[in-house]
């Protein structure tokens, strides 16, 4: 019989590295997505002067929204980025996908007021007569450049398990299709120039209608991690396995799984040998505890449950 309290088992250091690297990834490709969309506000602008199109004054409206998105959900990361503290013993992870429903939820919000100020008219003032027959090249050039970006942004977000960042990649795709639909109406536009401005009114109203949908399932991930709701299949196989490899583990039972943002917590019930002792069983579950975090380096704290296993008990 031991008698000391057996040492906990350190953690090795590329867990920390893969989570500050994980980190930095998600920030750097929400960083690059704020400078792409404020030159396409910018061009966009550009064409507003010079072509006076109402749909394309609406696309840099919501760019601008997005940039105010982007920039919030940069706040929500760097906080939720931060290690647990006396008032937060789960770690800040929540922040992340917080920041992922703010995002959503403003979009619905500006969406619906947008599109109720195109019904009454309410930018009306800035179509002057015929639209220009070359208004449709800005849009073009704006959804070459959000579409490079959302790729970008979409390879990085499903690589870090970021749905807060899948969020916001989405938001370049919908704002792409945007642009695209601004596109089709100012082409319209400059080939029948006599329902120029009525295509671009309603190209205006459906880019509105297009934000809040693009709201809608922007948080509703992102609502579902806040939610505690169960996260997919692949990651219990990957707890499962890495229970299982751990030498005097003989089954694992219930597992339940807390994913949000870029944390998890993972509580499993872990069976061994009846005939253990304590200090033997003890060393198995921090065993567990470890292996666990080295194939999930996600993972902040496991609890796990040492039960006996009997052959007929299955």
């Amino acid at each position: 019989m031991t008698s000391r309290f057996p040492k906990s088992l350190l953690l090795p250091s590329f867990i920390y590295t893969e989570r500050n690297k994980r980190n930095k990834s998600v920030i750097r490709a929400i960083k690059l997505g704020i400078l792409c969309r404020l030159a396409v506000i910018a061009f966009e602008l550009i064409g507003v002067i010079l072509v006076g199109s109402a749909v394309l004054f609406l696309d840099a409206i919501a760019s601008f929204a997005d940039v105010m998105c982007s920039v919030f959900l940069l706040i929500c990361l760097k906080i939720a980025h931060k290690p647990p503290d006396e008032d937060h013993p789960f770690g800040h992870g929540r922040y992340e996908p917080l920041g992922g429903v703010f995002s959503g939820v403003l979009l619905i919000v500006l969406g619906i007021v947008m599109l109720v100020q195109q019904l009454l008219g309410a930018f009306r003032e800035v179509h002057f007569g015929q639209i220009h027959p070359w208004a449709w090249v800005f849009p073009v050039i704006t959804v070459i450049v959000l579409e490079i970006a959302y790729q970008i942004i979409i390879r990085i977000a499903k690589k870090q398990h970021s749905p807060a960042l899948i969020s916001d990649a989405y938001h370049y795709r919908f704002d792409s299709l945007t642009s695209l639909f601004a596109t089709l109406a100012l082409g319209v536009g400059a080939i029948w120039p006599t329902i120029s401005v009525v295509v671009d009114y309603v190209g205006a109203i459906s880019i509105a209608l297009f934000m809040t949908l693009v709201g809608f399932f922007a948080s509703r991930k992102n609502f579902n991690q806040l939610m505690d709701k169960v996260p997919e299949e692949k990651f219990f196989r990957l707890v499962k396995n890495a229970a299982r490899q751990t030498s005097g583990v003989a089954s694992t039972e219930k597992i339940r799984i807390q994913q949000y943002g870029p944390d998890a917590h993972v509580n499993i019930d872990v069976e061994v040998d009846p005939s253990l002792s304590v200090a033997k069983a003890h060393k198995i579950s921090q065993q567990v505890r470890l292996e666990i975090q080295k194939a999930w380096p996600a993972v902040r704290d496991v609890t796990v449950h040492i039960e006996p296993f009997y052959n007929n008990d299955h």
